[in-house]
């Protein structure tokens, strides 16, 4: 259900806030972000930063994202990874392509391939706090406990009340240095 809420809001853009008008730049959000003052304003922030991301493609190539997402919630990441290289042939700066593939191939086992990708979004947008938790995570499984918490920590720097992220730094802090904090 949750999942196609946030498609159809892909699909829609922002007649799907009621916007007529230019909302917040990515910029203005990305420092209301770091100044956000708590868990619930930064995941509200971060929900309008990603629709940002994904309002960047056109049309027909937000529905190459749909679709490639659906397909990696249906279980399908061979597709999806079809789905999104599409999108990337039409705009390789397309940066929830890169991140969609990225997640696509760590579902098919190929972590090589999904961190080349999370890298080539953190390259070209250094602020994506999404690429970022998909790094530790993608760390993680490995894992790579010193690799989790420095991605996660990059994280923090971008988006300091990231929900969960506080209880995150401390697991990964005590799995990657053993400490108790």
């Amino acid at each position: 259900m949750l999942r196609r809420a946030v498609l159809l809001v892909l699909l829609a853009g922002p007649a799907a806030f009621g916007q007529t008008r230019p909302g917040p730049t990515l910029d203005t959000l990305l420092t209301a972000l770091r100044n956000a003052p708590n868990e619930d304003a930064a995941a509200a922030l971060e929900a309008q930063i990603r629709v940002q991301w994904v309002e960047a493609a056109s049309p027909a190539l937000r529905l190459l994202l749909v679709r490639g997402l659906r397909e990696v919630g249906d279980g399908q990441p061979g597709d999806a990874v079809d789905s999104f290289d599409a999108a990337l042939d039409l705009d390789p700066d397309l940066i929830e392509a890169w991140r969609g593939r990225a997640q696509a191939r760590s579902r098919l086992g190929d972590m090589a391939g999904a961190v080349r990708d999370i890298q080539e979004v953190l390259r070209r947008e250094p602020r994506s706090f999404a690429a970022l938790q998909d790094l530790s995570r993608m760390a993680e499984a490995r894992a790579d406990w010193r690799g989790a918490l420095a991605a996660h920590q990059k994280l923090l720097e971008i988006d300091p009340h990231s929900p969960g992220g506080q209880a995150r730094l401390r697991d990964l802090k005590r799995r990657a240095l053993g400490d108790d904090t």
